[in-house]
């Protein structure tokens, strides 16, 4: 199951980190269809949230069709956004484990990571694409 967590660093919506983190568990495969999120109440309390925020986020996650509610029941996953690429991210992850403790042990703080990431990320994803290669 899904545990939960709020970044202080992102400006977002609470609401939105909530529907980020579970596409993300889809797309990773820690999230499957017919897995059950947490309830709204156990998230609101672990959180310290409205339960209306958490709320919001099932509710948004529904409309997109990727969770589905059960009066009484709870809130399930109807369907995974995990690609054929998905048996590769075990190796991927554990390369990437080690690249981030190499970064960290360079002196690089949580700021610095993003931004070399997401830098590098933008320009290998245009060159790719300007290249006619993978999207």
């Amino acid at each position: 199951m899904i545990e939960f967590h709020l970044d202080g660093h992102t400006k977002g919506a609470t609401y939105l980190q909530l529907v980020q983190q579970v596409r993300q568990a889809l797309r990773t495969g820690l999230l499957t269809p017919g897995d059950q999120l947490p309830k709204v109440r156990e998230v609101s309390e672990s959180l310290a949230i409205n339960p209306n925020t958490v709320l919001k986020a099932y509710r948004q996650l529904e409309i997109e069709g990727l969770v589905e509610g059960r009066p009484g029941v709870g809130t399930f996953v109807r369907r995974t956004l995990a690609g054929p690429a998905l048996a590769n991210h075990a190796a991927l992850r554990r390369d990437l484990e080690a690249w981030l403790r190499k970064a960290r042990k360079a002196g690089l703080e949580r700021e610095d990571v993003v931004a070399l990431v997401e830098t590098t990320m933008r320009a290998t994803f245009q060159d790719d694409a300007a290249k006619g290669e993978i999207a």
